[in-house]
């Protein structure tokens, strides 16, 4: 499988939920969109990206007890606010939607938020599904720091960079072995086949 060599698209998430995407500790995304999406709902235009930790929003109620040490130690570390720096890469392995709240609540396992905060994406504009986005992450070669812009900010999920991130040789944060694991579990708690062989 053939990987870009650069990139410049980016996903915004949370730095919390990044830091857990690239230690492998959860491998999905769930989606609605963000408020000023251009067709104000969340759309996969992009499926390989650049993840973009964000700390506008993150609240540790809004997280599990054990995860909530983490967002305590990303908002200790020193930040400097005119630049953005880049050190993962993910590309969406599949994409699965659900409009059942019980789906979401048996999908606890696999996030590091309160089964309350994912229940509050599933029911924002509940005429539309919930997307969930299982994502295989990959470590870049060195991190990259770009200028921020204002033009990045706001409340959507997708950034165009103004210049392509080199991204140099990725390494998948998880084997192949432990990423179709916890794919199948994921899947597993929807009651979707999972693979066999």
């Amino acid at each position: 499988m053939m990987l870009s060599e650069s990139c410049q698209v980016a996903l915004k998430e949370w730095a919390v939920t990044v830091r857990a995407l690239a230690d492998g500790s959860q491998t999905l995304l769930l989606r609605k969109g963000g408020i000023h999406e251009e067709s104000k709902d969340f759309r996969v235009i992009h499926p390989e990206f650049l993840l973009y930790p964000t700390y506008e929003h993150q609240r540790e109620d809004l997280l599990r007890e054990e995860f909530q040490p983490a967002l305590r130690d990303l908002l200790a570390e020193e930040r400097y606010g005119q630049v953005i720096t880049f050190s993962h890469f993910g590309k969406v392995d599949e994409l699965i939607e659900i409009s059942d709240q019980e789906k979401v609540d048996d999908l606890a396992p696999h996030y590091i938020w309160t089964k309350a905060y994912a229940q509050s994406r599933l029911h924002w504009k509940p005429m539309l599904p919930l997307a969930i986005m299982l994502i295989r992450v990959y470590r870049m070669e060195h991190p990259v720091t770009v200028p921020y812009y204002k033009e990045y900010s706001g409340c959507t999920s997708w950034v165009d960079i103004l210049d392509p991130v080199s991204l140099g040789k990725l390494e998948p944060v998880l084997s192949d072995e432990e990423f179709q694991r916890q794919i199948d579990e994921i899947k597993g708690s929807l009651g979707l086949a999972v693979a066999t062989g």
